[in-house]
C-alpha cells in the first residue's frame, strides 16, 4: 500500500496530536484515522476500479485511492471500495460575518452571513491566512456535529438571510455543503459558497443550479503560479470562473496581490483582458491586500500604490467594479453607478453607510446595476 509523502506527513502528525484509544472493530482500532461508521457520508462524484481501487471525481486532482487510503484533501477515504466524506456534519467553525467580509460587494450588501467550515483543502496555497484548519486533518481538530438542518435554523434564529461555505474549501466538504444548501433553501435562506474554483464541470453545474453567489479567489494569471504557489493549475479554475458566469449563478472575483509573486502591471492587464474576453464588464473584481501568511512570511504587505495601480488598469480595461480590499476606508471600497458615477454604496471596512441601490437601480439615474440586491 503506497503513501504520498504529504499524506504520510498528515498521519504522523494526526497521530502525535490526538490520543490513541483501543476499541474493537476493523475501522475502531485507532480514531484518530479511522472515524466511527456512523459519521460517514459516502462521497458524491467517484468511480469504482478494480482492486477496491477508486477514483474521485470532484475536483481536477482525480486521486486514484487505494483501499484505506485517503484522497490530497485529507477528507475523503476509501473504505473496501466505497469513497466516504470524513467531515460530513463536522465543523471546525462557525461565525456570524458581515456578507462584505468575504468579500462579497453585490451580494445583499450589509447582510449577515451564517459562516462555518470543515478541515481540508484540495490545495496548499503557501499564503493561506487559515492553514490551521485547511491544511490538516479532521482528527487534529476538535469538530462540533452540526448538521445541515441545525445550520439552517440557527441561521435563520441569528436573522442571517445567508449562509456562506467559507473559510477552508467548500469544494472538499461537497456533500455537506450540498445538503446545507437545500435546507437553507427551504427556509428562505440563500448560499454562498467561497471558493477556490478547484472543482470538476459536473459537480459545479449541480452546485450552480440551488446556490445563489459564488465568489473565487482566483490567485493569479498565470500557471507557473499556480503550480509553485498553489500546488495547483490555473485552466481548471478559468473553467470554473466561465462556467458559474454561463449559470447565470451571481460571481465575484478577488486577486490577492503578492508583492514580486503576482503584481506585475502585465499581469494586472491580462487579468482584467480575461474577464472582459470571457465574463463581461460587470462581473466585480476585489484586488486585495496581501500580509505575511502561513509559508510566505519573507514578503512584505502589498503596497497601497499596487492595489491603486492595479485597480487603474482594471478600470482603464472597461472594468465596471473593481474595487480595493484590505484598506479600510480606501474610496475604492465603495460602489459607483458606472453611468453617472455617483456613490451608490458607501463603506467603511466591513460597514455599510449607505445604499442607494434598490431593485438593482441606481438611485441618481435608475441605471441597472447587476447583483443579488433587496
Amino acid at each position: 500500500m503506497t503513501i504520498e509523502r504529504r499524506n504520510f506527513l498528515k498521519t504522523c502528525a494526526a497521530l502525535c496530536a490526538a490520543p490513541v484509544t483501543l476499541q474493537s472493530g476493523l475501522y475502531n482500532s485507532i480514531p484518530a484515522l479511522y472515524p466511527q461508521k456512523e459519521h460517514l457520508v459516502e462521497a458524491k462524484y467517484y468511480d469504482k476500479l478494480e482492486n477496491q481501487k477508486i477514483q474521485c471525481k470532484l475536483c481536477p486532482r482525480e486521486c486514484v485511492i487505494d483501499n484505506l487510503e485517503r484522497g490530497y484533501c485529507g477528507v475523503r477515504e476509501n473504505r473496501d471500495g466505497i469513497y466516504y466524506t470524513l467531515v460530513h456534519s463536522q465543523a471546525v467553525t462557525s461565525h456570524i460575518d458581515p456578507i462584505e467580509k468575504k468579500p462579497m460587494f453585490h451580494f445583499l450588501p450589509g447582510e449577515d452571513a451564517f459562516s462555518f467550515a470543515t478541515v481540508g483543502c484540495n490545495v496548499e496555497c503557501k499564503f493561506c491566512q487559515n492553514w490551521q484548519i485547511s491544511q490538516i486533518r479532521p482528527e487534529q481538530t476538535k469538530n462540533y456535529f452540526m448538521p445541515p438542518k441545525s445550520i439552517a435554523v440557527n441561521a435563520k434564529k441569528s436573522k442571517c438571510k445567508v449562509i456562506a461555505y467559507t473559510y477552508s474549501e467548500p469544494v472538499i466538504f461537497y456533500e455537506y455543503m450540498y445538503e446545507t444548501i437545500i435546507k437553507g433553501n427551504e427556509d428562505g435562506i440563500k448560499s454562498v459558497m467561497i471558493s477556490n474554483g478547484y472543482i470538476n464541470p459536473d459537480p459545479l453545474k449541480k452546485l450552480c443550479s440551488m446556490i445563489s453567489g459564488i465568489k473565487i479567489d482566483l490567485k493569479a494569471i498565470t500557471d507557473s503560479f499556480y503550480k509553485k504557489y498553489v500546488s495547483g493549475e490555473l485552466k481548471p479554475v478559468l473553467n470554473s470562473l466561465v462556467a458559474i458566469k454561463n449559470s447565470g449563478t451571481w460571481l465575484e472575483i478577488v486577486y490577492l496581490v503578492i508583492p514580486t509573486l503576482n503584481d506585475s502591471e502585465k499581469e494586472f492587464k491580462d487579468l482584467a483582458k480575461w474577464i472582459k474576453q470571457n465574463l463581461g464588464y460587470d462581473v466585480p473584481l476585489h484586488f486585495t491586500r496581501f500580509y505575511p501568511q502561513y509559508k510566505l512570511l519573507n514578503l512584505p504587505p502589498t503596497p497601497i500604490n499596487t492595489l491603486i495601480k492595479a485597480k487603474q488598469i482594471a478600470d482603464s480595461e472597461g472594468l465596471n467594479f473593481v474595487y480595493v480590499g484590505n484598506v479600510p476606508g480606501n474610496p475604492s471600497e465603495n460602489t459607483y453607478c458606472p453611468k453617472c458615477k455617483n456613490i451608490l454604496i458607501e463603506r467603511a471596512g466591513y460597514h455599510i453607510k449607505q445604499n442607494k441601490i434598490k431593485n438593482n437601480r441606481c438611485y441618481f439615474c435608475n441605471n441597472n446595476i447587476p447583483g443579488v440586491f433587496i
